[in-house]
């Protein structure tokens, strides 16, 4: 109590010595200041330290957005995005909403104009179907007007597509044919059967498919008093040829060796008819086809 009342002077609160209120005022906001600083200079510290924390974080691999579609209604197909199933997948190392760049069109093969050469010349005494027809070879006669004997396992591209007047076969042709791969007939060392027809305007219309590769096509065909006329064209338009073979007297053969090359899917077509009879049942006769 003493000392409480040693600092009151008519009723006024005494300071230390040398100090007076406004001094101490001063003072208080000067370490007020000095606190802000301090605080401010921490806080500055902090955010320089997480800066340089954050902009030295490395990343092992870039990240990719991705989004997850809503499943589609129970009972309703899923169809593929345009373009197919693998339309909307992402590739890597592209960012989102990035496509990869359309393949540039390779360049188109030019089309290959159809070709066509015949040639005639004379049968060998003996054919082997089986040398010459490496792909394919067809033979008429041995068993009849209708069925003829057929390379086994051959291509199947000789078609026999008909043609005007009712056929005949007969057995003694000028020149033998031997195979030994053959169906229904395995081998023959040598028949001289084939078949003919009769009168003006009648004969065979035979068929090879193409490939788009050059063949080479031997027809074995004859006439007996006539003047028989070969037709060869290409399907579809193209080079075609005629050529013609006459004998008033007697039997002729010929081998038509025939070259051509066309697009895949198109035909080879012969047409072998009797162009003017020359005799009692002037005709023309047909043998074998072969294909190499």
């Amino acid at each position: 109590m003493g000392q409480e009342d040693h600092g009151r002077v008519s009723g006024r609160t005494s300071y230390p010595r040398g100090q007076t209120r406004s001094a101490l005022r001063r003072l208080a906001r000067t370490q007020r200041r000095r606190r802000w600083l301090l605080e401010a200079l921490v806080a500055f510290a902090c955010l320089a330290a997480l800066v340089a924390y954050l902009g030295s974080e490395r990343h092992d691999a870039p990240r990719e957005e991705s989004a997850v579609l809503p499943a589609p209604p129970t009972g309703r197909p899923v169809l593929p995005p345009p373009g197919g199933a693998q339309a909307g997948a992402v590739t890597p190392g592209l960012r989102p909403r990035q496509r990869p760049p359309s393949p540039s069109p390779s360049p188109s093969t030019p089309a290959v104009p159809p070709t066509l050469t015949v040639s005639q010349a004379d049968v060998p005494a003996r054919v082997d179907l089986s040398a010459v027809g490496t792909v394919d070879w067809v033979q008429w006669g041995l068993l009849g007007p209708r069925t003829p004997v057929r390379k086994r396992h051959g291509s199947g591209d000789i078609r026999d597509e008909g043609g005007r007047g009712e056929r005949q076969s007969y057995s003694n042709n000028p020149e033998a044919y031997a195979w030994r791969d053959g169906a229904p007939v395995g081998s023959a060392d040598g028949t001289m059967s084939g078949v003919y027809t009769c009168d003006q305007g009648n004969g065979f219309t035979l068929a090879v498919v193409a490939d788009g590769q050059l063949r080479t096509v031997h027809l074995y065909a004859g006439l007996w008093m006539a003047r028989g006329r070969l037709d060869v064209r290409i399907s579809g338009g193209g080079p075609a040829r005629t050529l013609r073979l006459e004998d008033p007297h007697t039997a002729r053969t010929a081998d038509f060796t025939i070259r051509f090359r066309a697009p895949p899917g198109a035909k080879l077509l012969m047409t072998w008819t009797v162009e003017e009879s020359l005799g009692d049942c002037g005709n023309v006769s047909l043998q074998a086809v072969a294909l190499r």
